[in-house]
């Protein structure tokens, strides 16, 4: 997935655990792997494998749920795309 942090107080790592909103779907979901940062504006590369991500970066990651669940792809169905991270 494709995440953009907003407003978070410190930086988010491999392991991270928090509470995923999908519609009315509230499931913990864990941030398996950070595989690369990218620019918010052009969508390339900025970086590779990086330790962690904070406050105004954007990056794909791996997410992982604790539980089942089903989300649109963005591509076919954006607004059934979208998600928040709590």
């Amino acid at each position: 997935a494709q995440v953009i942090v907003l407003n978070h107080p410190g930086q988010i790592s491999n392991g991270y655990t928090p509470v995923l909103d999908c519609h009315t779907a509230h499931i913990a979901c864990k941030f398996a792997e950070i595989k690369e940062k990218v620019d918010r504006r052009t969508g390339k590369s900025t970086e590779n494998e990086p330790k962690a991500i904070k406050s105004g970066d954007a990056a794909i990651v791996n997410l992982v749920p604790t539980k089942p669940m089903c989300v649109e792809s963005f591509q076919e169905f954006p607004p059934l795309g979208r998600f928040a991270v709590r």
